[in-house]
């Protein structure tokens, strides 16, 4: 019996102003489209099992958002939420994708969310994989955070810096794991290489005191959730350290049509559970209405 042919993963730029977006892409554009969006310290990379998943059904792209990844931004861009999201905006137009679903994971959350507010008609569905939307899904380890969007000192700022170490991103992958050899290195070992680029965490400081901008949305984004209602589905590490069950449960406040869940992994679910998030995401996408 002959193997299944794996689809192809395209790399690929789209040149959007003065910033080259990196992108993966991969697919028949006959198929409905998915814009993966990342979160923090990662890129595009972090789909490297989802995407060859996804790409016999859908219509797949994953690019890296300016200060991740290999997308460069012209001295002087300003790394904040609004921009990143307005980036993904001109790049959605470079590459005429018009309607989309978007996969929001951490970071990867507010910039999509922005996009939905913007274009609300572009969005075709919502899947969030530890994208956090409502307040409640903030845990107790956003304590030093909150400290430095209410002080952002120099020594608050400082002690931020703390979450650029080899040793903390590889605790962001690992933590809540069912195993941590089920954790390949690859991946939070490229994330601190490219974090530790000259002038990454001076970037990274700036988005992190820019966050608290996200949480002061909150109210806008359910909102549009009650307005528009867009399908949504939440697929959850639960053992997550940052965002907490309830913020996938919370999804359900202002959506009670939405899918939720959870999945015995932790923030970087898709390193242990991606075959199990793509029949998820497969599933969902296949009763959209066409």
């Amino acid at each position: 019996m002959p193997r299944p042919v794996q689809p192809e993963i395209a790399l690929r730029r789209a040149e959007v102003g003065d910033v080259s977006i990196f992108y993966r892409e991969a697919g028949s554009r006959e198929h409905p489209t998915v814009l993966l969006l990342h979160g923090f310290p990662t890129s595009s990379h972090q789909f490297r099992h989802l995407v060859p998943r996804l790409a016999d059904r859908c219509h797949v792209v994953a690019p890296d958002l300016p200060g991740f990844g290999f997308t460069t931004a012209p001295e002087g861009f300003d790394y904040s939420f609004a921009s990143l999201a307005k980036a993904m905006e001109a790049f959605t137009d470079a590459i005429g994708i018009a309607r989309y679903a978007i996969y929001i994971f951490d970071y990867g959350a507010p910039v999509g969310l922005r996009l939905a507010l913007a274009r609300p008609g572009a969005i075709t569905a919502i899947i969030s994989q530890n994208g956090n939307a409502y307040e409640e899904g903030l845990s107790d380890g956003w304590a030093q955070t909150k400290a430095y969007w209410a002080d952002p000192s120099p020594a608050n700022r400082e002690a931020m810096r703390a979450m650029f170490t080899l040793e903390t991103t590889r605790w962001q992958y690992t933590h809540g794991a069912p195993d941590e050899l089920l954790v390949a290195p690859e991946g939070y070992w490229l994330d601190y290489a490219l974090m530790s680029r000259p002038g990454n965490a001076d970037i990274q400081l700036g988005l992190i005191a820019d966050y608290a901008g996200n949480v002061a949305l909150y109210p806008r984004i359910h909102q549009y959730f009650r307005e528009r209602r867009p399908p949504l589905l939440a697929v959850w590490g639960a053992n997550d350290p940052f965002f907490l069950p309830a913020g996938a449960e919370a999804f359900r406040r202002d959506l009670p049509q939405a899918e939720v869940h959870f999945l015995d992994t932790g923030h970087f679910a898709l390193e242990t559970h991606a075959g199990v998030i793509a029949d998820y995401i497969l599933d969902f996408m296949g009763r959209l209405p066409t």
